[in-house]
């Protein structure tokens, strides 16, 4: 899930180079966030991911 919110992070700023270590940091902050005991099967983004993916709820 991190690398998933990483790669939508990075494609958001245009791949622009060096900030790769930076979207980490901010996607595992984004999954962090997530409740506890919140499965793959049933992981709906937080709100700042679902806008920067375009999923809705």
């Amino acid at each position: 899930m991190i690398a998933e919110a990483a790669y939508y992070l990075a494609e958001r700023r245009g791949f622009a180079p060096g900030g790769a270590e930076r979207d980490w940091l901010a996607a595992e902050r984004m999954i962090d966030a997530l409740p506890a005991g919140v499965g793959v099967e049933r992981y709906e983004p937080p709100h700042g991911l679902r806008l920067l993916i375009g999923r809705k709820t």
